[in-house]
This record gives structure tokens, sequence and C-alpha cells, in this order.
């Protein structure tokens, strides 16, 4: 089990150096603790989050779970988009995360956990690092679209890009999803540990690609049970998809400012409808990279 489980970690070999990779990440590790330090004083981080005084995380046992982890957008003081009858999308992905979870650990070498169980406020860059502390293999933000125009409709899978939104949706709901943090204040603001942005780009990119083909099967399993709004997995510059080494999604299960999706997000058949088709994605991917047995770094 050990194999398998840095099999699927490190996907495919970088195209630098082990000794110049090695300079990167140490540099990226450094760049991340200055920053965490400095935003420590800002803020207390939730529950999830604490871990040892030296800052330091246990290494996976040999023959661990691979642990998915789901994180409810928004929540708290943050209720996200709002649908005409007044359904508030922290809520409603709450319900869907917790059954995505329920699903997940249906299988016995699959674990997953929720960035929040409650409805609280976690900043955007906490989410990333909850998922780091975890060690966590892959990292699943679930959303319920907002749109100006009540018309817009079906689910969406998107993957970080470095490089501009692949469409003008994406760019918009990227755009509107990084705003989150804005609603708890100034002091949550530019506490982005993920981008020095130089070793960002060289190390991100195989995560990139890991995570489009992660979007690929969600999509997969999504596209029977519910319409989509994109038929691939969009790109755009979100900021809770920016971990360097998790290959990491957001879905967009529906638009809850479209009355008729409102009413679906509404329903326990749906939300368990569309957490399945979720996880079933999820299982999907793993059951890929198994199957291509690909070598580690």
């Amino acid at each position: 089990m050990k194999n398998s489980v840095n099999s699927f970690r490190h996907f495919k070999p970088l195209a630098v150096s082990t000794t110049r990779r090695q300079l990167l990440l140490s540099s990226l590790a450094l760049a991340l603790v200055g920053a965490k330090s400095s935003a420590s004083q800002a803020a207390e981080p939730p529950a999830t989050l604490r871990h040892s005084a030296r800052g330091k995380t246990a290494a996976k046992a040999p023959g661990s779970k691979r642990l998915v982890m789901i994180d409810p957008g928004h929540g708290g003081i943050d209720s996200g988009a709002v649908g005409h009858e007044g359904s508030q999308e922290k809520h409603v992905v709450l319900e869907i995360a917790n059954h995505v979870r329920r699903f997940l650990r249906q299988h016995r070498q699959l674990d997953a956990r929720l960035t929040r169980e409650e409805d609280e406020f976690i900043p955007l860059y906490q989410r990333v690092e909850i998922a780091h502390q975890h060690q966590a293999d892959l990292f699943v933000s679930i959303h319920a679209d907002g749109f100006t125009s009540p018309s817009a409709s079906g689910a969406s899978v998107f993957a970080l890009s470095n490089r501009g939104a692949s469409s003008a949706m994406a760019r918009y709901l990227s755009k509107r999803e990084n705003a989150a943090d804005e609603v708890a204040g100034s002091k949550y603001r530019q506490q982005d540990n993920y981008l020095q942005q130089v070793l960002f780009d060289l190390v991100q990119t195989d995560t990139i690609n890991n995570s489009l083909t992660l979007g690929r099967h969600v999509l997969g399993q999504i596209r029977p049970v519910h319409h989509l709004h994109s038929p691939g997995t969009e790109q755009a510059a979100f900021a809770v998809l920016k971990s360097p080494s998790i290959p990491s999604i957001l879905v967009e299960t529906s638009f809850i400012t479209n009355p008729e999706e409102e009413r679906l997000l509404g329903t326990h058949a749906f939300r368990e409808k569309i957490a399945r088709a979720i996880a079933d994605g999820i299982v999907n991917f793993f059951d890929y990279y198994d199957t291509h047995r690909r070598k580690p770094r």
C-alpha cells in the first residue's frame, strides 16, 4: 500500500533537476512559514488548523488511507450566493459536502474530511492550509453558483489557472469567490501563502494537470445526472485552489440564483444525487491512476 500511496502522491516528473527541485520546494516552504507567522498575528486559526507547537505535522503512516479534503464554500458571516427564495449557498453546500464525505468513506481505502463542519467563517488561505496540515491527497471545494442573470444554469468544474481565465464566466465566478474574505474585513486580505509566484509557477504545473484530470472524471459522473453549464473543466485563478502540491478542483453544483435550480438544491434527493456524482468521480480518478501506475518523481 505504501508504494500505491506514494505513486499517487507523486504523479510524474517535473522538468527540473532533483537539486533544483529540492531547492525550489525548500524555498517555498520557508516562504510559507514566513507568511504563516505574520498571518497568525492577524487571526487565530480554526481548531482544524491547529497543530504542534513546533508547527510540524507527523508523516503519513505506511498503508494510510488516501485522504480527500472536502471544502464546503463560504460559512459564518459569508453566506455566499443567495437564491430568490432566500436559500443560502453556505447551508446548501455544507449538506452536499457531508454526503460526499459519507459516500467516500464507504470505500475501504479512502477517507474524507471537511474544512468546516458547521456554519463558521474560514478564510480562503486557511482552507488550503487545512488540506496541507492533514496531508490531503485531493482538495475539492463545493459551491452553488450565483450570477446576475437568473437564466444561468448547470453545473461546472474548475481547476486553477495561472495564465488567465478560460471563459468570461470563469473569470466572473473566480472574482466573486475570491472576494469571500472581504466580508470579514481587511485583516484577512493579502494573506495568500501560495503566491510566491516564481516558485509557485514552477512547482504547480503538474498539480494543475492532475487537477484537470480530476475535473474530467467528476464531470463525467455529473453529466448523466444534471445539466452542465460548461462541458469541460474550466480554469481561473481561484484562491482556494492554489495548493502547489495537492490536485484541487472547485465544483459549482448548480446556480442557486436560477429559480428552478434553487428548488432542486433545496431537495434532499438532488443534494444526495450531485454528491454521489462528485464522490464517484473522485473514486474513478484514483482508479485511473492505479491503472496507469504512474512512476513517482
